[in-house]
């Protein structure tokens, strides 16, 4: 998994919620299992990839006994768990993330989830998976010992320019980086992350960074500043070059 350490000392509490939703690629789910007696919570483990505005995506069995909470009861909330390695666990950063989940019949959306989750690409075919997008309500954040926030969705998800631009460029974007950058990338992973191993690979992009994964491993590589169209993008990865080549700093 990533480092899920915030890219700056003191940001908003929203984009370090936000940093900590796209670092991780998975969490746990809160749903709300139905029996004779009312409902009771019930948590599972699900992967998660985030759209561009940062709220949560599941690709999910209409069998599993989530889904079947789900259809009957959209209200769930995602755990997304930043405190692995930490050597105190309870001063790591952990968000909550709390809305309605409900199926999104999306191509676009579909293929940012597998790009993310390769593995996903095995189940695409499958009758009984679907893609699942939450409406966010809010978020409750836990940064450390005293640091703690509730979020609205207005804050907490990116609101910056029209990112239609961005959807429709994605595409190219990665097929450029990965098919002529892939060295850059990995130093880009080694230099700035503090990651290892080479055949690093650009997954997804967004207003404020860039996601990597090699095998298992995923790592969040931020953009000195969000960026409003193709050329800013450019701009932010040759700066992040130039900074790797100096010799970086691991966020």
């Amino acid at each position: 998994m990533a480092n899920p350490e915030t890219p700056s000392a003191n940001p908003p509490p929203a984009v370090t919620a936000r940093h900590l939703m796209r670092s991780i690629d998975r969490a746990a789910l809160a749903t709300n299992f139905a029996v004779e007696t009312g409902t009771l919570p019930y948590a599972s483990l699900v992967l998660v990839a985030c759209d561009l505005d940062a709220s949560p995506m599941l690709f999910i069995s209409e069998i599993a006994e989530h889904t079947k909470n789900l259809r009957r009861d959209a209200r769930a909330s995602l755990l997304f768990d930043g405190t692995v390695g930490c050597e105190e666990t309870l001063t790591g950063s952990r968000v909550t993330v709390l809305g309605d989940i409900t199926p999104v019949f999306d191509p676009d959306l579909r293929a940012r989830y597998i790009r993310r989750h390769p593995s996903a690409e095995i189940y695409a075919s499958f009758h009984d998976f679907n893609l699942y997008r939450m409406c966010v309500t809010r978020a409750h954040l836990v940064a450390g010992f005293g640091q703690i926030h509730w979020i609205e969705a207005d804050q907490l998800l990116h609101r910056g320019n029209d990112t239609a631009w961005l959807r429709a460029a994605e595409d190219d974007v990665l097929r450029h980086m990965n098919g002529d950058h892939a060295a850059t990338l990995d130093l880009y992973a080694e230099r700035l992350l503090g990651q290892v191993g080479t055949g690093w690979r650009l997954t997804g992009v967004d207003p404020e960074g860039a996601d990597l994964r090699r095998g298992g491993t995923v790592a969040r590589l931020d953009f000195p500043a969000p960026v409003g169209d193709a050329e800013t993008i450019r701009q932010a990865f040759i700066a992040l070059a130039q900074s790797a080549r100096r010799g970086g700093t691991s966020q």
